[in-house]
């Protein structure tokens, strides 16, 4: 799976990344390595979040998929 991460210079030093397709999912790293790392544990966090377990009724199915 691939994701678009947008990468800015910080006004003060380094760098801070948002991933727009995972909204809240921003990170920063004093060096372009260090926010690659950070990137890649930021996304892992936000697509790792226990969210409550839907309850289907009779027209309705849940689907696990691995991406």
């Amino acid at each position: 799976m691939k994701i678009k991460v947008v990468v800015h210079e910080a006004e003060e030093c380094g760098f801070w990344a948002e991933v727009p397709a995972i909204p809240g999912c921003a990170t920063q790293g004093e060096t372009m390595d260090e926010l690659l790392r950070n990137v890649h544990d930021a996304i892992e966090g936000c697509l790792s979040v226990d969210i409550a377990e839907p309850k289907p009724d009779a027209k309705q199915r849940i689907l696990e998929i691995a991406v």
